[in-house]
């Protein structure tokens, strides 16, 4: 005779140890047009001196340690400011460092018309996404009062080539209140470089001579 058996029967005889953790991803993949252009100055041994560039795609992960009231972890509804400040930042643009050695040619070339430029502080795979992690942290941060934390930033050049960024992880502290949303990117002012640092953990960006800041 057949003995009755219970789900119960199944479950693990020790206790989890720490707590839980919901992971959800999100990717923006090269046929989203974020196709840009830089070079590694650096790089005096390689071609990646040069210009050249590719279409980028990105994959976010979040996680959490409690869903929020509809069982997620993140809504990706939510992302509509990131995705466009990726196209602000990526979608036909060039990307300089701020230490490139021929930067007041590339300033140039912008006020002519030629290009749109990025001022970075570092450009790279690597450091690209750095610069997208520490945005996307901030945003995800305030948006979700400190619910979700961003775990990785991934960006990929092509099906080869990708780097990863990520960073020691603590427990978030939810607070009381989030602060508003940043006002959406404002576009490029024709022939201006747009100069990008920190502001308020979010992206500042600026004309050359200080006016117009503006979130992006």
């Amino acid at each position: 005779m057949n003995k009755p058996f219970s789900i119960l029967d199944f479950a693990p005889r020790v206790a989890p140890v720490g707590r839980a953790i919901y992971r959800s991803t999100k990717t923006y993949d090269h046929n989203e047009g974020l196709s840009c252009c830089f070079r590694q100055w650096r790089a005096t041994h390689s071609h990646c001196r040069l210009l050249h560039g590719y279409a980028l795609a990105f994959k976010f992960v979040f996680a959490t340690h409690e869903l929020d009231g509809r069982n997620w972890c993140f809504d990706f509804g939510g992302l509509k400011p990131v995705k466009a400040w990726l196209k602000e930042m990526f979608d036909h643009t060039t990307l300089i460092a701020e230490d490139d050695p021929e930067l007041a040619r590339f300033e140039a070339l912008s006020r002519d018309g030629l290009l749109d430029l990025r001022i970075l502080p570092a450009v790279g795979c690597e450091a690209t996404a750095k610069y997208v992690f520490d945005f996307l942290s901030a945003f995800v941060d305030r948006e979700t009062e400190g619910r979700v934390w961003v775990e990785s930033v991934e960006v990929m050049e092509h099906g080869g080539n990708s780097a990863i960024y990520s960073r020691s992880w603590r427990s978030p502290r939810r607070r009381a209140a989030a602060r508003p949303p940043p006002p959406p990117a404002a576009p490029t002012t024709a022939g201006q470089p747009r100069v990008m640092h920190k502001a308020a953990g979010f992206e500042k960006a600026s004309s050359p001579d200080g006016s117009g800041d503006v979130l992006g």
